[in-house]
């Protein structure tokens, strides 16, 4: 995995793992928007199973792990796996972890025995097109209807996240709600909703609109003086997102005029490129500046 992919991949799953976030996409995805989970009622779980091939022993991983517990005894437990891409072979994946989890219950490696439930938040921009169900993967095999009748019929469960209806996406009540609802307006998107969890929210939203460069967020928030405890809308928090945004172009703007203007003079008078920043009122060291802030990798002819 290259490390952009990697860095998204954390990016959102540090943003579905907090509490009321997870609660809030199990309860609208799986019960319609109905409080069935309460963020308190649901407790990590181990997100690797272990499985042993021909030649050792290997480690599955899955996104998110939630144990949902009532009395003290766990009821269920739910697998949230994001993705980015569409994967053929994604319910085979489903079909090894969920059996991992149901062998260690048989051999006793767990305290109790529970069912469990596995989805996919699918992120990515084009519709989900590969087979959802065993009869979808393997549909073009040569078998009789009476052998079909004996296969379990093993589904995957899909939520494509950018294409998520309006009514299912007003029953979010977390920053989820934020994040699926600028995913289907764009940039034109304005909210008075409060925010709750702004760095990962940014990240998020960074992450998910194709950004790779998600450091610095956390820092940009201190220098802002915005706490995570702090009240800010989602209004409040693009309009000085954007400034950012705008201050930043202009110095890039300047950077890269003064950038043109000394290379110019250096190339139109055939001076050295001392001559050519001291004559411009500017420095060397101003220039390698310059030539930092607007990304130039053009070599100085000396």
């Amino acid at each position: 995995m290259d490390g952009t992919r990697e860095k998204k991949d954390i990016v959102e799953k540090e943003f579905v793992a907090f509490p009321d976030v997870a609660a809030d996409v199990i309860n609208v995805l799986l019960y319609q928007g109905e409080e069935v989970v309460m963020a308190d009622s649901l407790w990590p779980g181990p997100t690797e199973t272990v499985y042993e091939s021909e030649e050792r022993l290997k480690n599955q991983f899955e996104d998110l792990c939630r144990y949902r517990f009532a009395d003290g005894v766990i009821q269920l437990m739910y697998l949230i796996a994001n993705q980015s891409r569409t994967d053929g072979k994604m319910l085979l994946r489903k079909a090894g972890y969920t059996g991992g989890i149901y062998r260690e219950q048989y051999e006793g490696k767990a305290k109790d025995t529970y069912p469990v439930i596995e989805f996919v938040l699918y992120w990515g921009l084009t519709r989900w097109r590969s087979g959802r169900s065993i009869r979808q993967l393997f549909g073009k095999k040569s078998l009789l209807d009476k052998e079909w009748e004996y296969i379990d019929n093993l589904e995957l469960h899909v939520f494509e996240m950018r294409y998520l209806p309006k009514e299912t996406r007003e029953l979010f009540r977390s920053d989820m709600r934020i994040v699926v609802d600028y995913l289907a307006e764009g940039e034109c998107y304005r909210s008075e909703r409060k925010i709750v969890h702004k760095a990962a929210l940014i990240k998020m939203i960074k992450a998910l609109s194709g950004e790779c460069d998600t450091d610095g967020v956390e820092n940009w928030l201190k220098e802002q003086e915005i706490g995570e405890e702090d009240e800010i809308t989602v209004c409040e928090l693009f309009d000085q997102y954007e400034r950012k945004g705008i201050r930043e172009g202009i110095e890039r703007g300047e950077a890269s005029r003064l950038v043109r203007d000394v290379e110019n003079a250096m190339r139109f008078f055939q001076v050295t490129l001392e001559r050519a920043c001291e004559g411009l009122g500017t420095t060397v060291h101003g220039y390698e500046q310059a030539r930092q802030i607007c990304g130039s990798k053009q070599e100085a002819a000396i």
